[in-house]
């Protein structure tokens, strides 16, 4: 795991934009609606990675877009 993922957003690594920071809570809880899988949080790149899925889903302004249409391929 690269040092900005976590699962559950308690890295404190700068990278993302003021302003756009994601409720730790919320990521507990929140899973691949795919797959039914833990979510990564790629701080950096504002994303949420299911590894099962290989998906990126987007979040924009703090919220996390959780449509596999608008998620991002992943290897």
């Amino acid at each position: 795991m690269s040092d900005n993922i976590d699962a559950a957003g308690d890295n404190n690594e700068a990278g993302a934009p003021e302003g756009t920071k994601v409720d730790p809570r919320l990521l507990e809880i929140l899973v691949c609606p795919l797959t039914k899988t833990t979510l990564e949080y790629d701080r950096a790149r504002q994303e949420l990675i299911s590894r099962s899925a290989r998906l990126a889903y987007p979040i924009r302004d703090g919220i996390p877009i959780m449509l596999p249409e608008e998620a991002r391929q992943i290897d």
